[in-house]
Order: structure tokens, then C-alpha cells, then sequence
């Protein structure tokens, strides 16, 4: 297996960098797909008799272990290389699939916990980290761009995966046709099968073309003494252990728990959401199974498109800058959407459209804020660590919408009016976001590794 330890997958001279983009979408278009749950989450809760809540569950506990494994394995990802993590994160991803299949067909609510949940969350985590600090590496005069390029995939999965997802419970559901249907458990079974095919064969590609590139390479033209003008840029480095003792790190990681919170809450309950926001008196929706499973499609080309677009955007106006955006301006959409976004589904669309655009942005800005605040020198752990922010929004943006909503009615039943409370919570939490991201201020050089012990990446673990 040597042919996936890193020095095999340094980049020879006069190697295009462009090259790597592709080899870091490709896994992350894969493991984006766990935005695309709410397209069976209906069936599923049909299927084992559950509420909500219960199986939110998958989606918080995959979201958990992403986090976690990517806080536990930011430093072996690095010392490794990313080939290496991302055949492990393939073989845990589809393993998760797998397992998630046969609790699906023996009607085991707690087999899915453990495998799309447990297992496809190990996977989710080795595989969003992996690509990003070596993208950072390949565009050090261009961080923002870099991880907009790396963590675009994520937020595009599910504009692949949905559609695919809809179609594939289409076909391998003979009650497709009928009034009202919801996939049977057989149905998402299978589809979970197909998916783990797929997602494998396109992973492997990833890992097989991806490559880092050699000891003291830079783009032509680039001088790092440039970056020094620019507020919160260090041309110092942090390690990954010392990082964790710094005020900015959490900071920065309530910042993102806030953001995700509110965004996860949305993309959590996507398409049941616009059903509900325009179902009428009489229990029936202007809105039909598949123009909600279109609209998660959509909402994945915001998300996607945010994280190119803002994360590109903060290389000109400035990292805490942009987070002033997605939080403030955030904030406001959101209790607009809350009062009035039942009015007009136009309005509703883009309200949820731009809301989705700033919470993928703040994902592809951070490890961008990282490099600014902490250097390169181990931003790929630093990244790992400050994604557990992501495993508690994981948890909490979930249970915050689920439980008011249980508290409200039963699914199916629900009216725009359910949401208010959930929507204002979280207007609240962003404004907790903007004045954390307000206190962030460059790092203490106390902190900062000596200049003689960092000229090789990975000359000491964190």
C-alpha cells in the first residue's frame, strides 16, 4: 500500500495547480450528499414509525463524527497526505451506506445510527479536511479561493445527489404514481446501495490524481512579505496544540457554530419546510414532492456557489469582514423569513437561497481565516479541530427545529407558523456569531512556533 504514502504523491516540476481542483471535488461532490437527506427523511420516518427527531438523528450523529474524526485525524491527515485520507474516507463512507442498507431492509432504526451516522461520519470527516490544507498549500496567494474550490463540492453534493436520489426512489418504487406517495423503506434501501457504488468509484479517482505539492514551492511571482500588510495575515505559524490555547481559535469557533446552526437547521428540513410554508387550511401544499426535491437542488446550488463565490470574495475585502455578512445580514433574512416568508414563494425561495449562500460561504472562508490568523504550517489539524463547532451545530441546529416542530404537529400536518419560534432562535444565534467574530484580533506571538523549527510541514506532530 505504499503507493498512497505521501511521498508518492509529490507534484514534479512545472506541475499545473490547476489540475488539483478536480481530484478535491470529486470527493467532496461524494460525501455532499449528506445534504441531500432530506429527500427520504419523510420515508424513513414512515418507514421505522419514527418521529422526526428520531431520525434527525442520522444526520446529527454523521455531522458529530464528522467533526470529531476530522478533530481526532487533522494531524495524521496531514502527516499522510491526502491520497492516503481519501481511500480512508472512501472506505468508510460507502461502508456507512452499506451497514445504513441493511438496517434500512431489517427495519433496525439503531443499524442506520451506526452506519450512514457512525461510520459515513468518519468518512464525511477524513474526507472535507483532506483536500483543503493541501489546496491552501497549492494557493498561498490566494487562500480564500482555494478553500472556496475545496469545500464548493460539499455544498454542491446534494444538487447531484438529489435529483439522482428522487429519480432512483422513482424506479425502484412501484408506487411512484400514486397520490401523496412517500418511498417505501425498500426504495431508500436500495437507493443507499446504488449510492455506495457510485460514491466509491468517484472517490477513488479523487485519491488516485490528487497531489501535493514539493518542499519550498511557491506560484510564480508570489512573494509572502506582501501578505504582512494585510490586518489578521501572518507570515508566522501556529501549531495545531497551541492553536486550541488561543482566544481567536474559539473565537472563530463559536463564529462557525453559530453560522452552521442556522444554516443546518434549514438544509436539515428542506423539503418538507416549503411544503409546509405554503400548505393551506385544508391540509393540502401548493407545493408537490418533486418541486421540494428541486428545491433542495437549489438551495445546493446556493450552497455550492456561496462557497466559491464569498470565500472568494473575502481575498479582497478581508476575512472578519465577510463573516460580518454572513451573520448580520444573515440575522436580518432570517426573521424575514420567519414573518413574511409565507407570503410569496418567490420570496421564500431566494430568502432560503441567500441564507443557504452565506452558511456555505462561512464554511469555505474559515480554513481561509485559519491561515490567516494561525499561518500554514499545520492548518489542516487546526481545521480538524475547529469542525467539532460543526459537530455540536450538527446537534443542536437539528434538535432546535425538530423539537419545536414535534411540539407543533405531526409531519405532514404542519403550517409556516410552526417554524417561527425555530427561525428567531436562530436569529438570535447569529447575532451571538457577529459579536464573537467582532472580538477576533491577531494572535499573541508568544504563540507563534520558532522560526527554526518550521521549515519542514510535518517535523512534529501537534
Amino acid at each position: 500500500m505504499s503507493w498512497l504514502d505521501r511521498e508518492h504523491t509529490v507534484a514534479p516540476p512545472g506541475y499545473n495547480r490547476w489540475l488539483i481542483p478536480p481530484a478535491a471535488l470529486a470527493v467532496h461532490l461524494c460525501i455532499g450528499q449528506a445534504y441531500a437527506t432530506s429527500v427520504y427523511k419523510t420515508a424513513l420516518t414512515a418507514h421505522f414509525d419514527a418521529t422526526l427527531t428520531q431520525i434527525g438523528i442520522i444526520f446529527s450523529i454523521a455531522i458529530v463524527m464528522l467533526g470529531l474524526s476530522a478533530a481526532v485525524l487533522g494531524t495524521w491527515v496531514d502527516r499522510n497526505g491526502p491520497r492516503k485520507a481519501m481511500f480512508t474516507s472512501a472506505l468508510f463512507w460507502t461502508a456507512g451506506f452499506l451497514v445504513g442498507a441493511l438496517g434500512i431492509f431489517t427495519h433496525q432504526l439503531w443499524l442506520v445510527y451506526i452506519g450512514y451516522g457512525f461510520i459515513g461520519g468518519i468518512g464525511l470527516g477524513i474526507g472535507y479536511i483532506s483536500p483543503v490544507s493541501t489546496l491552501i498549500k497549492w494557493f498561498p496567494d490566494r487562500p480564500g479561493l482555494a478553500t472556496g474550490m475545496a469545500i464548493m463540492g460539499f455544498g454542491g453534493g446534494a444538487l447531484i445527489a438529489s435529483p439522482l436520489s428522487t429519480q432512483l426512489l422513482r424506479m425502484y418504487d412501484p408506487e411512484s404514481g400514486t397520490e401523496g406517495w412517500v418511498a417505501s423503506g425498500d426504495a431508500v434501501g436500495k437507493l443507499f446501495l446504488t449510492l455506495a457504488v457510485i460514491y466509491f468509484v468517484y472517490m477513488m479517482f479523487g485519491a488516485f490524481t490528487i497531489k501535493v505539492p514539493a518542499e519550498g514551492w511557491k506560484p510564480e511571482g508570489f512573494d509572502p512579505s506582501q501578505l504582512k500588510s494585510k490586518p489578521l495575515v501572518t507570515t508566522d505559524n501556529v501549531s495545531a496544540a497551541n492553536a486550541i490555547r488561543t482566544r481567536q481559535f474559539w473565537l472563530v469557533w463559536i463564529v462557525l457554530f453559530c453560522n452552521v446552526t442556522a444554516g443546518i437547521g434549514i438544509l436539515e428540513q428542506a423539503s418538507p419546510m416549503i411544503q409546509d410554508f405554503f400548505r393551506g387550511a385544508d391540509g393540502t401544499t401548493a407545493v408537490s414532492v418533486a418541486v421540494a426535491g428541486g428545491f433542495v437542488g437549489l438551495l445546493s446550488i446556493g450552497n455550492m456557489g456561496g462557497r466559491f463565490v464569498w470565500s472568494t470574495t473575502s481575498d479582497i475585502i478581508g476575512r472578519r469582514r465577510i463573516y460580518m455578512v454572513y451573520l448580520g445580514v444573515g440575522a436580518v433574512l432570517y426573521a424575514v423569513l420567519a414573518l413574511a416568508g409565507s407570503s410569496t414563494t418567490l420570496l421564500f425561495v431566494v430568502l432560503a437561497f441567500v441564507i443557504i449562500s452565506f452558511y456555505g460561504g462561512g464554511f469555505a472562508t474559515v480554513p481561509a481565516y485559519l491561515r490567516d490568523l494561525f499561518g500554514t504550517y499545520q492548518v489542516g489539524a487546526i481545521h480538524g479541530r475547529l469542525l467539532t463547532a460543526w459537530s455540536a451545530a450538527g446537534i443542536a441546529g437539528p434538535l432546535i427545529v425538530n423539537a419545536f416542530l414535534d411540539s407543533q404537529g405531526t409531519p405532514g400536518e404542519l403550517t409556516a407558523g410552526a417554524y417561527q419560534p425555530a427561525l428567531l432562535t436562530m436569529v438570535g444565534l447569529l447575532i451571538v456569531g457577529f459579536i464573537a467574530n467582532l472580538m477576533v484580533r491577531p494572535v499573541d506571538p508568544r504563540f507563534h512556533e520558532p522560526v527554526q523549527d518550521t521549515p519542514r510541514e510535518f517535523a512534529k506532530e501537534a
